[in-house]
C-alpha cells in the first residue's frame, strides 16, 4: 500500500491502508443478521485506489495562494490534498488546473467568517466512456461574469479532459456546498453512464455515487433478485440507474423522485428508451410519502433512501400492506436498524438477507442490500 502523503490532517480516509471494513461496522452487521436469524452478511468490495469518479473539494485559502480539499474536522480550514490516492487522477488533474486558474485570474477564495470571496467549491465527475470531467465552479457570485478569465483559462488548459463546465451560484452563509443556480459554460448537458445496457444521465445538480464499480455492483445484486416480468415500485429513484436498468426484465416500472435535479436526469434518461419500454415506465414525481400508492399491486419494491432513511408514511405502508419482496438499498446503518423495526413491526414482512458494500473503502462507511420477504 502507498502511504498518503496528506494524513494527517485530512480526514478523508481514516482507515487508511486498513484492509476491508470497518471492524466495528463488521460486528454491527453481524449482531443485526443473528438477531434475525441470519449468517454474517457477504461483503462485497472493489478497488481501494483510484476509485472516486466523483468529488466535493472546498476551496479556501489567500489570494494567489488558494487550498483545494477537505475541511480539517470541525473547521473551515481546507486541507489542501492535490495527491489524493483514492481520487480518479483526472479529479486531480482538473484540481491542479483549476487552481492555477484562479491564481492566475486573480479570483479571490471564499471566506466563511466574512462571507467574502468568490471561489467557494469544485465539484468533479468523471464520465466512464469518455474519461473526461464535468467541472462544476461553485461561487459566491450571482453570475459567471466575475469567473468568466478563470472559467476560460480552466476550459482552455484541460482541452480534451474536460466534459463539460459548469458554474454554480451559491451567495448564502451556509454549509451546503451547491447552490440552487447553474450556468452552463460548454460541453454537454448530462455526463452518461451506462447500467444493465441502459444509459443514465447525470446533471450536474444530480446525486451520484462516487465508486461506480461497485455501485455497478450494487444493480447487478438487485437486478439478480428481480424475477422476469415483475412489476417494480422504485422509490427515491434518482436519476433512475437503478430502475432504468431493469426496464427489459420488467412488465411495468413505477419511478418516484423529487429532486428537480434528479428527476431532469430522469426524464433524459426516459427520452432515450424505446417506444415499447417507456410505455412500461410511470413516473411519479414527489416526495416519497405522498406517492405510496406507486406501491399498491407492485410485484417488488425498491427503497433507496437518503441516509435519515424511509419517511415514516412509506415505512407504515409498507409494513402494513407489503409486496412479496422488498430491496432497501441503505447508506446509513443507524437509520437501516431503525426501518427493519419499522418495516417487521407489524409481521408481514420479515428481513431475509443483508448484503454489504464497502463503497467507501477506508471509512467507517459502507452501502447495505436488505431483502425482505413477505411473511
Amino acid at each position: 500500500m502507498v502511504d498518503c502523503p496528506h494524513r494527517p490532517p485530512c480526514p478523508g480516509c481514516p482507515r487508511f491502508g486498513e484492509p476491508g471494513i470497518d471492524p466495528l461496522v463488521r460486528a454491527a452487521l453481524s449482531d443485526l443478521a443473528r438477531r434475525h436469524g441470519l449468517a454474517d452478511p457477504a461483503v462485497v468490495s472493489g478497488a481501494v485506489l483510484g476509485f472516486r469518479h466523483r468529488a466535493r473539494l472546498a476551496i479556501r485559502g489567500r489570494l494567489g495562494s488558494p487550498k483545494l480539499g477537505l475541511f480539517e474536522l470541525g473547521t473551515h480550514r481546507v486541507v489542501h490534498i492535490p495527491s489524493c490516492r483514492v481520487q480518479h487522477p483526472l479529479i486531480n488533474r482538473v484540481a491542479g488546473v483549476v487552481r492555477r486558474a484562479l491564481v492566475e485570474a486573480r479570483v479571490p477564495s471564499y471566506s466563511d467568517q466574512a462571507h467574502l470571496g468568490l471561489a467557494r467549491y469544485l465539484q468533479v465527475v468523471v464520465e466512464r466512456s469518455s474519461q473526461a470531467a464535468q467541472v462544476v465552479l461553485v461561487a459566491n457570485s450571482e453570475t459567471a461574469v466575475p469567473l468568466a478569465g478563470c472559467l476560460e483559462l480552466i476550459r482552455e488548459e484541460l482541452g480534451g479532459d474536460l466534459h463539460s463546465l459548469w458554474f454554480n451560484a451559491h451567495c448564502d452563509r451556509s454549509n451546503t456546498i451547491l447552490g440552487p443556480h447553474f450556468e452552463h459554460w460548454c460541453g454537454p448537458d448530462t455526463v452518461v453512464e451506462h447500467f444493465g445496457g441502459a444509459a443514465v444521465h447525470y446533471p450536474p445538480g444530480a446525486f451520484g455515487q462516487s465508486n461506480l464499480e461497485v455501485a455497478q455492483r450494487i444493480i447487478e445484486h438487485l437486478r439478480g433478485q428481480i424475477p422476469e416480468g415483475s412489476c417494480v415500485a422504485e422509490f427515491y429513484a434518482g436519476v433512475g440507474a437503478i430502475g432504468l436498468s431493469l426496464i427489459d426484465r420488467l412488465r411495468e416500472l413505477r419511478l418516484n423522485e423529487s429532486s428537480p435535479h434528479a428527476l431532469r436526469g430522469l426524464e433524459q434518461g426516459l427520452a432515450g428508451l424505446t417506444a415499447m419500454q417507456r410505455a412500461k415506465v410511470v413516473l411519479r414525481p414527489g416526495p416519497a410519502a405522498a406517492m405510496q400508492e406507486a406501491a399498491e399491486g407492485a410485484d417488488l419494491v425498491i427503497v433507496d433512501p437518503p441516509r435519515k432513511g424511509l419517511e415514516s408514511e412509506l415505512a407504515q405502508r409498507l409494513a402494513e400492506r407489503p409486496p412479496q419482496r422488498l430491496l432497501y438499498v441503505s447508506c446509513a446503518l443507524d437509520s437501516l436498524r431503525e426501518d427493519i423495526l419499522r418495516l417487521t413491526s407489524e409481521g408481514a414482512l420479515r428481513l431475509a438477507d443483508l448484503t454489504v458494500f464497502d463503497m467507501f473503502p477506508y471509512t467507517a462507511h459502507v452501502e447495505t442490500v436488505a431483502r425482505f420477504e413477505h411473511a
